[in-house]
């Protein structure tokens, strides 16, 4: 991301999740603040062109950033019914779970880039949503900060269980960081765990998909934020049970396609290799 301005991608990601509220029935993610959120502006650009939502590439974007997003709240609802009580959004963007928490124990950690925190404190403020005691604020500049310091600077407890989401962030940054920050959640204590999102290989794609995922790229790096990071999915499993995670789950299209969209009448799925998602427990 481009030094002092908000996170791009993550504009782009809080409309895609907008839009699924607007064009998708039944919603495969109930967000009742993702409209007001991005604003009314931007609502209304969103109704004024259904034409370009249905287009086939659209839904599919869409229902992959919906799913998610509904994946990663899935499996935190998994860590609280265990008594998980500290929540860590990493890149969270305009997320919006902190504002809608169903959990009255659980307290939610936003860590950002400071100007993409800014702006969003901005556009709740603009928006009239409430930001409750539960939720803090964390600051984060990945140059010159470590993720363990700054919770602990926050309050958060590292000797009792955490859940984490890691959405949307991972593709962007390089190797080392990423490894870093899942060895650091691995170090967590049992019962902890993990929910993120990965761009695939593109040399275990097909021609269509990987052609897909070079005009992603570029749009991307167009608006400051380039690909960096992809894995070979079956390796990474290996390097993540290695860190010290005892279950791993890895879904791919077909899989979640299965969990999430079966027997709908709209024919809403995600198609191809957009990304997996993945869950992983210490």
């Amino acid at each position: 991301m481009q030094e002092s301005k908000f996170s791009r991608t993550a504009w782009g990601v809080a409309q895609w999740r907008a839009a699924h509220q607007l064009f998708d029935h039944p919603r495969v993610l109930d967000d009742r603040l993702a409209l007001a959120i991005i604003g009314k502006e931007a609502a209304e650009t969103l109704r004024s062109d259904p034409l370009k939502q249905h287009h086939s590439f659209a839904r599919a974007f869409r229902a992959f950033l919906a799913v998610r997003s509904r994946y990663a709240e899935d499996q935190l609802e998994k860590a609280v019914t265990a008594g998980v009580a500290q929540y860590v959004i990493l890149g969270a963007g305009l997320d919006t779970f902190a504002y809608r928490n169903p959990h009255p124990h659980l307290r939610v950690f936003e860590i950002d880039h400071p100007a993409t925190q800014e702006w969003k404190k901005h556009r709740l403020r603009a928006a009239s949503i409430t930001i409750p005691d539960s939720v803090t604020f964390v600051p984060i500049d990945f140059e010159c900060q470590t993720l363990s310091d700054t919770l602990a600077i926050a309050g958060f407890r590292a000797g009792v269980p955490a859940f984490f989401s890691w959405l949307g962030v991972i593709r962007y940054i390089a190797r080392t960081s990423c490894m870093a920050t899942l060895a650091f959640i691995a170090g967590m204590p049992g019962g902890s765990g993990v929910a993120f999102d990965f761009a695939v290989d593109p040399k275990l794609l097909d021609s269509k998909y990987r052609l897909a995922l070079t005009a992603l790229s570029a749009r991307v790096a167009a608006a400051g934020e380039p690909f960096q990071l992809v894995f070979d999915p079956q390796e990474l499993a290996d390097e993540l049970r290695k860190l010290g995670f005892r279950d791993v789950e890895m879904l791919a299209a077909g899989e979640l396609n299965e969990r999430y969209f079966r027997n709908r009448t709209d024919g809403l799925q995600i198609s191809g290799n957009l990304g997996r998602l993945t869950s992983a427990w210490v």
